[in-house]
């Protein structure tokens, strides 16, 4: 009763899926609402999601996880990486599996090897400061004998 009305505020993003949620549409082989995960989900559940598609062995979802690959979240894309090595044996798709993981591999060497910038002392202020200058024409004015 409760499941489909589930589904509905999950759709709405009222509701987020959890971990026994993914387990029972895995157990149920509901392919469509763990790609919807998969597409919309948060960022914890969406790599649920591509281990759950993995273990169904659902090899129509491989459009999704070669998307799901090009995730801002890194732990989102080594789910959907590990989901389709254990999909797909193609030599297609390994090779852009393992051109994804030099890519990373790259970036993080980069990012090690990167000089860190030393901290300087700036001016905050880089334009001549009236306050400044007016306060050094009074300076000026008492080191002047009076009269």
């Amino acid at each position: 009763m409760l499941r489909p009305l589930t589904l509905l505020l999950i759709k709405f993003k009222w509701l987020k899926p959890n971990l026994n949620t993914i387990n029972r549409w895995k157990y149920n082989h509901d392919v469509e609402k763990l790609r919807f995960v998969l597409q919309n989900g948060s960022y914890k559940t969406r790599p649920l999601a591509a281990n759950a598609l993995a273990e169904i062995n659902d090899r129509s979802s491989i459009p999704f996880l070669l998307v799901a690959i090009h995730d801002n979240i890194h732990h989102v894309s080594i789910a959907a990486l590990n989901a389709l090595e254990l999909l797909d044996d193609e030599n297609e798709t390994t090779r852009i599996v393992t051109r994804k993981r030099f890519h990373w591999a790259k970036l993080l060497n980069e990012k090690m090897n990167k000089p860190s910038k030393e901290k300087t002392k700036t001016n905050i202020y880089r334009w001549e400061r009236t306050s400044k200058k007016n306060f050094e024409m009074v300076k000026e004015r008492l080191k002047r004998p009076i009269r």
